[in-house]
């Protein structure tokens, strides 16, 4: 096994100063390529392994964010006859999207570990919406990944440009590419972020077209897709499980279900990345904890009245500042200072890895 093989599944020296950091003897370094319930594939560069976990990693596991996630290097024992691979430690992640689990209970949930770029898909039909990438911004910027807007189905919109305008707007100094996957129109430009070694994940609503990106990018019809609904423009959860793919060109992508319902888990920073152009404009503001409601000397309010900032996008800023505060008194206090110990170091290490042009 060589230090090439393994680059080429996106091995990097943060993954190899934390493999030598341990003794690992009689273990394998492998990427886990999907989850299915309790067993993994896992990714070597000898080959594919199915794979459980450990009862001690299990044990040692609080919640699901120290278990094994698609996209996370892993230490593994390579079976034996009659047995299957066994997964014993998690590598430290270099990236992490995550979001709050879905429902009343306050735990993180891992979509996608160690994920260069995330392309945020949108549809330029009914799927369109600014308040729900702005969403997704906060949480790519959380995950340390580089994010990318991808605005899909050009085909149908009236109105491109005033389209990429309005996601410019939202998603400050992010890029910003259209598509029609569905034609294969404007995939050539996704290459940069597409090549040997580096990882991408597809994140976006259902219906978006993200099976269609799929299916071109690998030149072959892998993912199911079906066409959305006629009434509401929603599509049918044609991929129902995240997967790590190979594409032609060396990149690897990572697919995941649609997401119903995108639950914030996510730093004070990260929202003033995803809202730069208010935190800018809010540091003109003459309190420093200024709320941008009604206060004197407000360089926010101000800017809303100039015309220079959309009411809408405040009030979206704002709305999510606040999910952030309720979800901080909702949280469990001891589970929540475990989680966000290993989301600092998380953290750390993105801002050190994060891709720079």
């Amino acid at each position: 096994m060589t230090a090439e093989d393994l680059e080429g599944l996106g091995w990097r020296s943060f993954f190899a100063v934390a493999w030598a950091a341990e003794p690992r003897e009689g273990l394998v370094p492998a990427r886990v390529v999907a989850a299915h319930n309790r067993l993994l594939r896992l990714q070597t560069a000898s080959g594919e392994q199915s794979a459980g976990i450990s009862g001690r990693l299990r044990h040692q596991a609080r919640g699901s964010f120290g278990l094994p996630a698609v996209g996370d290097w892993v230490a593994a024992l390579m079976p034996t006859e009659g047995h299957r691979a066994t997964v014993h430690a998690v590598l430290p992640r270099r990236t992490a999207f995550v979001r709050r689990a879905a429902g009343d209970v306050t735990v993180v949930q891992v979509l996608a570990a160690n994920v260069d770029t995330v392309f945020l898909v949108m549809g330029l039909d009914r799927d369109f919406n600014l308040r729900r990438l702005e969403r997704a911004l906060v949480l790519a910027w959380e995950s340390g990944a580089e994010p990318v807007v991808l605005l899909n189905k050009a085909d149908v919109c009236d109105d491109v440009p005033a389209r990429v305008a309005e996601a410019q707007s939202s998603a400050v100094g992010v890029p910003v590419l259209v598509l029609a996957a569905k034609e294969g129109q404007g995939l050539d430009a996704l290459a940069p972020w597409l090549s040997r070694g580096r990882t991408v994940a597809l994140l976006g609503s259902s219906g978006v077209g993200k099976s269609t990106i799929v299916n071109r990018l690998l030149g072959e019809e892998r993912q199911r897709t079906r066409e959305v609904r006629e009434n509401d423009q929603r599509g049918r959860h044609t991929t129902t499980h995240r997967e790590l793919v190979t594409l032609p060109g060396g990149g690897l992508l990572l697919d995941t279900p649609g997401l119903r319902e995108i639950q914030l888990w996510a730093s004070d920073e990260s929202l003033a990345a995803a809202f730069e152009d208010v935190e800018s404009l809010g540091a003109g503001c003459r309190f420093r904890d200024c709320a941008h409601q009604a206060e004197p000397g407000c360089a926010v309010r101000a800017a809303v009245s100039a015309g220079s900032l959309s009411e809408a996008r405040l009030l979206s800023y704002q709305k999510l500042r606040a999910e952030l505060r309720s979800l901080e008194v909702r949280a469990d206090p001891e589970l929540q200072r475990e989680q966000r110990q290993q989301w600092r170091v998380i953290h750390k290490a993105a801002k050190a890895h994060r891709p720079r042009e």
